[in-house]
């Protein structure tokens, strides 16, 4: 076992005696800043975010970040392995202690801080809508009575239906792969979720090539801030702080804008640069 990180003792001992209080066994050797191995979650089917490669890996934005953060937690090579998880299975998973971390467009919302504890943000994304190029829909307002597609244990589509009261007719899909597939064939007439991801299916689609309506476009009508944390066991505020710490890193030597240009830069979204204000390792 690696030893523990200057710094970050005091917080893990404040960690554990508010764990204590809250009724979480925490120990020592659960943390994910002393590690020498590390099991972290990923998508499959988000283009230029976290998807499968037809050799087995796994690319995109996420898997750069997780590979990062693992490196300077002091793990790399055959020390990290990647394990998938959806919307719907993350939360469990890291519970389960099935995945150490979870780098999976997860964002960081009051209900699940409830549940697993976050470090981050590393990237702030923004909820927009994806539709074909030849669609009129503009806004999200004009999904009243379209057919959107919904991922289970995504919130997004909530987000449209719930928070924004709009009327659209809900198409389930089994992830973000499926959503491209049943819009570029028309079975639903919009995806809504963060722009990274968004960009990375119009990305897959313009290589595809084929899709019904024209090539899939974003309609650049951002409706929510989306916070990106790295998801861990609850209670993890050695870890938090440490992962927090590669995240600042990231961001001052440049990696972290490297990695953003080089996945969505070719794409044309507009994408931030500054390093995002945390959310704190409660």
């Amino acid at each position: 076992m690696r030893g523990r990180r200057i710094g970050t003792a005091a917080l893990a001992a404040a960690s554990v005696l508010g764990a204590s209080a809250c009724g979480i066994a925490t120990a020592e050797e659960d943390s994910v800043a002393d590690k020498d191995q590390l099991v972290i979650g990923v998508n499959k089917d988000q283009p230029g975010v976290g998807a499968r490669t037809p050799g087995g890996g796994y690319e995109g934005f996420d898997i750069d970040i997780a590979r990062e953060v693992a490196k300077r937690l002091g793990v790399t090579g055959g020390n990290v392995t990647f394990k998938e998880v959806t919307s719907g299975t993350r939360q469990q998973m890291i519970k389960n202690g099935d995945v150490d971390l979870v780098v999976a467009s997860y964002s960081i919302t009051p209900d699940r801080k409830a549940e697993v504890t976050f470090a981050g943000p590393y990237y702030i994304a923004h909820q927009d809508v994806l539709v074909r190029g030849d669609s009129p829909i503009r806004n999200v307002r004009e999904l009243k009575d379209r057919n959107l597609c919904k991922v289970e244990g995504s919130v997004s589509y909530e987000r449209v239906t719930k928070e924004k009261g709009v009327a659209a007719k809900l198409v389930p899909a089994t992830g973000y792969a499926d959503c491209l597939d049943k819009l570029t064939k028309g079975t639903v007439d919009a995806v809504s979720t963060d722009d990274l991801i968004l960009a990375g299916l119009a990305a897959q689609a313009a290589k595809s090539g084929g899709a019904q309506g024209g090539t899939p476009k974003i309609v650049n009508a951002p409706i929510s801030d989306e916070n990106y944390g790295i998801g861990m066991r609850l209670g993890d505020a050695d870890g938090c702080a440490t992962v927090n710490k590669a995240i600042t890193d990231m961001y001052q030597d440049g990696t972290a804008q490297g990695l953003l240009r080089k996945w969505f830069a070719p794409v044309g979204l507009k994408y931030t640069t500054t390093v995002p204000q945390f959310e704190g390792c409660e």
